[in-house]
């Protein structure tokens, strides 16, 4: 009931910047929390940030000052900036979404709350 699609990932040098992008879709719901979450080959999944529908933020250690996230709560889209993008930042990015709540005219709609998890969009930072 609620799809995640990524776009945005791709090949960049070291040092360069990626902008990702998240846009659920499905009927009328909000989300209380949206985030970016990697895995890099032979390693488990980890959080890159999140984003609650109030401005709360959260990053990794490994990405503070250098990724920033953003969403656009009309729209249920979430955004990642990523700057000064390095060799260990190459690994599959899954956009993530929990707290889903209907907010539509149904009285008997309801949709699971999630998470919700995008397919994967490829980063590569390589020279």
């Amino acid at each position: 009931q609620v799809q995640l699609v990524e776009s945005g990932g791709g090949l960049v040098q070291p040092g360069g910047s990626l902008r990702l992008s998240c846009a659920a879709s499905g009927t009328t719901f909000s989300i209380n929390v949206m985030g970016w979450y990697r895995q890099a080959p032979g390693k488990q999944r980890e959080l890159v940030a999140t984003s609650t529908s109030g401005g709360n933020r959260n990053y990794a250690d490994s990405v503070k000052g250098r990724f920033t996230i953003s969403r656009d709560n009309g729209k249920n889209t979430v955004y990642l900036d990523m700057n000064s993008l390095k060799p260990e930042d190459t690994a599959v990015y899954y956009c993530n979404a929990d707290g889903v709540t209907y907010v539509g005219s149904s009285r008997y709609l309801q949709i699971p709350p999630g998470p919700y998890w995008g397919q994967g969009t490829q980063v590569t930072v390589s020279s």
